[in-house]
């Protein structure tokens, strides 16, 4: 199943539950963290705890991600211990300041995927690598496959109130250097722990086309998918990061004339020089093994 769409929902509404479910995302992510007060966590914590064990015989309908609050908050091993249960995909993690995080968040799964009857390993981890200045600087620690780490995410805003920056953007617009840096570590992190590279959210969800145009560029750029913050961007992010009939054809007739000439490390089609990194390519765009 792809997965290109992730919805953050928060967990202490079940008006906008329902509207996620409804939804054709690929994965929901029920939030425990900065969509839902203080004062409402352990309501939001059991109202998770609840959704989750409805649905845990389901086998249709979107991956069913948690995110939980920080490893240092305080508030983390509620969060696990209330919703690491059958009928959970996936553990979302903000702000962890290395590898040493994740490894952390891999032995607390492990035992409660055991109290709760689970196979052990089961759970998968999004981890968020960019919120903290200490992640920044640790980025190379996350570069190595981690257990569980099926996709990784980057985010601005927690970064930018960190360092004490007025604006993440310059005075013109555009995302400033440092996350835009950001940006590309999380796609180079993603490429070398085998793991798919989500995008950041794009905050004004009228904005269709320019929704759409920002996923069509963090696609070309490596992005395998994005983080939804309503319903209505979930249509425009599957379908921006989807193939087209057109690249779809391109790309078998790519691997057709490769293999056509198995013995050949370069080829010509319709004018046009072809090597292996293109046929990877083509390949991964057919959902072939690379």
């Amino acid at each position: 199943m792809p997965l290109r769409s992730f919805l953050f929902v928060p967990a202490d509404s079940e008006r906008k539950l329902a509207k996620g479910l409804a939804s054709e995302a690929d994965a929901l992510i029920l939030d425990l963290e900065d969509a839902v007060a203080w004062t409402n966590k352990p309501q939001a914590r059991r109202m998770a705890s609840t959704w989750l064990e409805q649905r845990a015989s389901d086998t249709a309908g979107p991956r069913r991600f948690v995110r939980v609050n920080p490893l240092d908050s305080g508030l983390a091993l509620d969060d696990l211990a209330a919703v690491v249960q059958p009928g959970l995909h996936g553990i979302v993690l903000p702000k962890p300041t290395s590898s040493a995080d994740l490894l952390r968040l891999h032995h607390v799964l492990e035992a409660l995927e055991a109290r709760a009857g689970m196979v052990v390993g089961e759970v998968s981890v999004l981890p968020v690598i960019t919120e903290t200045p200490q992640a920044m600087l640790n980025m190379n620690t996350f570069s190595v496959p981690q257990p569980r780490v099926v996709a990784v995410t980057w985010g601005a805003e927690d970064l930018s109130a960190a360092i004490g920056a007025v604006s993440n953007r310059d005075e013109d617009g555009p995302l400033a250097p440092l996350y835009v840096w950001a940006q590309s570590l999380c796609l180079c992190v993603a490429a070398s722990s085998s793991a798919v590279a989500i995008d950041t959210l794009y905050a004004d969800f009228r904005d269709a086309a320019g929704l759409a145009a920002s996923c069509r560029q963090a696609r070309r750029r490596g992005f395998g998918g994005r983080i939804a913050i309503h319903p209505d961007q979930v249509e425009v992010i599957n379908t921006a990061f989807s193939a087209t009939e057109a690249e779809l054809a391109h790309a078998r007739r790519v691997v057709e004339a490769f293999e056509q000439q198995p013995n050949a490390g370069t080829l010509s089609l319709d004018g046009v020089m072809y090597d292996m990194p293109h046929l990877k390519q083509a390949r991964r765009t057919l959902g072939l093994p690379t």
